[in-house]
């Protein structure tokens, strides 16, 4: 069988990205070398540079995909569910557990916005995850279980919550974080329920 061309080049991405997304992951963006993430995944360094153009392209498309895929887990546990409310739950779970995936911690939540910068990485949010966010709590509002208000101050508010809450999660060693991380979290967002008050 005959690899085509574009097959190559697809191939040859691939094996940059994963290489890449290993190497941020277990080292820290400061420390990966592009042409050393080249000869680990078999490619010329030229071909690294053609992709991605710099180590910061390369970190910028590991970073895309590792979004994209929190988004798509995200959205998935919240699909589980049939009820808003249980969506939002679930939804705001699955990003607080995945801060403990050390390739979502360090390159998405620490590293991501010390490099690309804070509007950037805020863009690639909206695009991935933040918006299932801004759309369960669109949900809420059309069912009623939360009042009317302005849902994009609110949306940010919970992001970054949840932001900062799976930063310290995957810092935290105690088994016990995990869970009052839930608690506490179920707390914060049951205070936003009409029938709370």
């Amino acid at each position: 069988m005959t690899v085509t061309r574009a097959e190559q080049r697809a191939a040859t991405r691939r094996a940059l990205l994963a290489e890449g997304r290993r190497r941020f992951a277990a080292d820290g963006y400061h420390e990966v070398v592009l042409a050393e993430v080249a000869k680990a995944a078999g490619v010329t360094k030229g071909a690294a540079y053609h992709h991605f153009e710099s180590k910061a392209g390369l970190f910028r498309a590991v970073v895309a995909e590792v979004q994209h895929e929190l988004g798509e887990r995200v959205a998935d546990a919240a699909e589980q569910h049939d009820d808003p409310w249980e969506r939002l739950r679930a939804g705001c779970r699955t990003f607080l557990a995945a801060g403990c995936d050390p390739v979502v911690r360090r390159t998405v939540l620490v590293d991501a916005p010390a490099v690309l910068g804070w509007d950037e990485w805020r863009a690639m949010d909206e695009d991935s995850s933040a918006r299932h966010l801004a759309e369960a709590l669109e949900d809420l509002v059309r069912t009623g279980t939360i009042a009317e208000q302005p849902l994009e101050p609110l949306a940010r508010l919970l992001s970054g919550a949840m932001n900062e809450a799976a930063l310290w999660l995957a810092r935290s060693a105690g088994p016990e974080a995990a869970a009052q991380t839930e608690r506490a979290l179920d707390r914060l967002l049951n205070g936003l329920r009409r029938d709370a008050d």
